[in-house]
């Protein structure tokens, strides 16, 4: 039997990314790709496209889950784009498709997907410093790091733990 794949969601800035975000977002993509995830994204540019950029320079398959109902704004790097149709609602959909969440920086649509997978349990790792009140979320000090608390919390979901902080 061939073993399942993890499901990493990168989710992060758009338009508002700096070129640290993207940086970091490329080294996301492409070390989950290495290690043999699906990167799975927004759809859209900034860190979305950077994340699947990474993961085609690694070699490896990324999905863009748009929130339109075409595919004319999806990123040229992504392996597979799906039009959903749904807006923001789309966010949900990516959590939900996802075994765990790498965030790389905050911005108003990442801080939705980090609540809804904290909500929903499901892993997340977020990059750097962010300022939230809340716990769940993993902090990791580097793309490496994130990439290898995701990997380890995905796994442990497909083995039937329950999801836990890292």
């Amino acid at each position: 039997m061939r073993p399942v794949p993890s499901y990493i969601a990168v989710v992060g800035p758009g338009e508002s990314a700096t070129p640290e975000h993207l940086a970091a977002a490329q080294e996301v993509g492409a070390a989950l790709a290495h290690a043999g995830a699906v990167v799975l994204t927004g759809g859209h540019g900034g860190v979305m496209q950077a994340a699947a950029a990474g993961a085609r320079a690694a070699g490896g398959t990324s999905i863009g889950l748009l929130p339109e109902a075409d595919r004319s704004g999806a990123n040229p790097d992504s392996t597979f784009t799906i039009p959903t149709g749904l807006g923001e609602l789309r966010n949900g959909l990516l959590v939900r498709a996802s075994d765990a969440l790498v965030g790389v920086a905050l911005s108003w649509g990442t801080l939705s997907e980090v609540a809804l997978g904290v909500r929903t349990g499901k892993p997340v790792v977020v990059l750097g410093h962010w300022d939230l009140p809340l716990t769940g979320p993993v902090r990791a000090a580097s793309p490496a790091e994130a990439v290898r608390l995701a990997l380890a919390a995905a796994r442990g979901r497909h083995r039937g733990q329950p999801p836990a902080p890292i």
